[in-house]
């Protein structure tokens, strides 16, 4: 299956990316959690098991499952050509400004690694140690730092592929992420798109990576394919809304005529919209009900004036029940939230926490959840959902759940 074709949240999964978490994991350390977007370090080993059991689900239930770091390298591979130019790019902006240093770094790369090994190396990172100790004969700033620091930072957040960019109809919102150690994730998607066989000259770009607002995907839902949902939070600013708005609105080719801006607190517990909100049936959503009394939505709509510039929008906010909302717009005659923790409020903040409300769904009705939420999940069955569970003692450490690790490629219509 080539190509990108995404409508819905719920529609059967037919093809999904994925990055195993790798070594980037190990480059971790206590004094740059905060810096790198982690509060602990998750185990590397037994995070990928618990991954490869979310593959194999993905699998058994008839998703093919592909990955970021074989796509990378088929590109490569393929283009041998591109291997210099994307070296360079991913040395400036892992913050290697001067030539005389990716000169050096880029020797290095290409001496000790090849194939898969090398794609897997840029998302690990170089350490000053790895470059023997010859190589502090040409900086001040090396001779005095540790052997053991970071030349260029590992990319540990990669596990988490719904982010860097979203799948929005035939085409994708390749995203500027908030902040600085993310923004490199989004490289791998660019020449993916623009060079693997299975992509190049398909896909239609509706926001792009040198875009100056900030977006990303765990905000990004396709609730219908006419109907585009995005989060206002702390990761993706209105600005970039309303750009990605007048792009789609400006294709004629784009079926996507209304966008919902869903306005949530901005916190770290609640990054993204799918956070505290996901999609799992035709008429039910999982919630965090902390969001429910301070949450705004705005509908936003191409102006209809006749005498109207193209980048004209009409907004307005929407003064009804988040469930009346969803109803109206997916045109389902009545909605069901279903609480995070149910009434329980501690249960609702820990699990929360812990991705209870970031589900994957891949049918209507079956979703995958971390088993670890037990509250949420019995919750969910009763309201008669199929919830497959997978094991999260690890993965979760990075504040994330199975939509957050999981980007669509293809859904049924």
């Amino acid at each position: 299956m080539k190509g990108i074709h995404v409508t819905s949240e719920i529609k059967p999964l037919k093809k999904v990316l994925l990055h195993r978490p790798g070594k980037e994991l190990l480059n971790l350390t206590p004094d740059r959690l905060n810096e790198l977007l982690f509060d602990d370090i998750p185990y590397l080993k037994i995070a990928q098991e618990e991954h490869d059991a979310f593959a194999k689900i993905l699998r058994d239930n008839g998703v093919e499952v592909v990955y970021l770091e074989d796509l990378m390298t088929e590109v490569l591979e393929q283009n041998p050509k591109l291997v210099e130019p994307f070296l360079y790019q991913w040395l400036s902006e892992g913050n290697i400004k001067t030539k005389r240093w990716q000169d050096k770094l880029y020797n290095y790369l290409i001496s000790n690694y090849h194939g898969k090994d090398l794609v897997l190396k840029t998302m690990e990172g170089i350490t000053l140690k790895e470059m023997g100790d010859s190589i502090k004969a040409y900086s001040l700033q090396d001779r005095i730092a540790p052997s053991d620091d970071l030349i260029v930072d590992p990319m540990p957040n990669l596990y988490f592929q719904r982010d860097p960019f979203a799948s929005v109809g035939e085409g994708v919102f390749l995203h500027r992420m908030k902040f600085p150690t993310r923004n490199r994730e989004t490289i791998y998607a660019d020449y993916i798109f623009k060079y693997h066989p299975d992509f190049a000259g398909l896909i239609k770009r509706y926001y792009d990576r040198d875009y100056h607002a900030n977006i990303e995907g765990g905000d990004v839902f396709n609730l219908t394919d006419t109907v585009l949902a995005i989060g206002i939070s702390q990761r993706t600013s209105p600005d970039a809304i309303e750009l990605a708005a007048r792009n789609l609105f400006n294709d004629h080719d784009c079926k996507i005529r209304t966008v919902l801006a869903f306005r949530i607190p901005e916190s770290r517990a609640f990054m993204h919209l799918d956070t505290v909100f996901t999609r799992i049936d035709y008429d039910k959503y999982t919630v965090h009900p902390a969001i429910i009394g301070p949450l705004e939505v705005y509908e936003i709509t191409p102006t209809q004036r006749e005498d109207r510039n193209p980048d004209d929008l009409h907004i307005q906010r929407l003064d009804m029940k988040l469930e009346d909302i969803l109803a109206k717009y997916t045109g389902v005659d009545n909605v069901e939230l279903i609480y995070c923790g149910g009434d329980d409020l501690i249960a609702a903040a820990r699990e929360q926490w812990n991705d209870g409300s970031n589900t994957l769904c891949i049918a209507p009705g079956t979703i995958v959840c971390y088993e670890r939420n037990d509250v949420t999940n019995a919750i969910l069955r009763e309201k008669g959902l199929n919830v497959l569970t997978i094991p999260s003692a690890e993965l979760s450490r990075g504040r994330g759940g199975p939509r957050c690790m999981s980007m669509p490629i293809i859904r049924e219509d």
